[in-house]
């Protein structure tokens, strides 16, 4: 779907307001503000990326088993059936777990930080070319602040998939950039 342009604003948003949460089973488009999606197959696994205001939800398929991320606004609710871990995201933080019933081990980091307001300008830019660079799922969007950018990057390496994720809302000059990891086992 690559770059999108939209008014819609989300809430303010400040680095305590965003949580992780993995599911153990498949979410819903339904049940969100999609501004992209996209599909990706490799090894075995079904990736699914759906791009949000400030946020991302990939949902792995692999055979009968189907695993889901969320990164989101905390404030906004969430699915709370079929949750097998959450977290707020704040500073550094990484989490690993095998699923042995999806047959999938996940690694997950993530790095937020406040940039001031120069800073913040000079990494949206960077952001935007490497978006264009990559052809990255992105999605660009003004908040009461400015210049607001969500995007997702997938590679894929031997049996996994690699999911890199950025988020940067004007507001407060926030970053949130993630990592996940989906490798096969079987």
């Amino acid at each position: 779907m690559g770059n999108a342009q939209h008014m819609n604003l989300p809430p303010k948003l400040g680095l305590q307001a965003y949580q992780t949460t993995i599911y153990g089973r498949a979410l819903h488009p339904e049940l969100f503000q999609l501004k992209g999606r996209k599909v990706h197959r490799h090894a075995g696994l079904e990736l699914e990326t759906w791009l949000l205001p400030a946020g991302h939800l990939l949902r792995l398929q692999h055979g009968n088993s189907c695993l889901s991320e969320l990164l989101t606004d905390h404030e906004k609710t969430v699915p709370d059936g079929g949750i097998l871990h959450s977290f707020i995201c704040v500073g550094e933080h990484d989490y690993e777990k095998s699923y042995e019933a999806a047959g999938v081990d996940y690694i997950h980091s993530i790095q937020t930080e406040t940039l001031s307001e120069m800073l913040y300008d000079a990494t949206l830019d960077e952001m935007r070319q490497h978006t264009k660079d990559m052809q990255s799922l992105a999605y660009e969007w003004m908040d009461a602040s400015g210049r607001c950018l969500s995007a997702l990057d997938v590679q894929r390496h031997g049996r996994e998939l690699h999911i890199q994720s950025y988020h940067l809302i004007a507001t407060g000059g926030v970053v949130v950039r993630t990592q996940t990891i989906f490798e096969a086992r079987r």
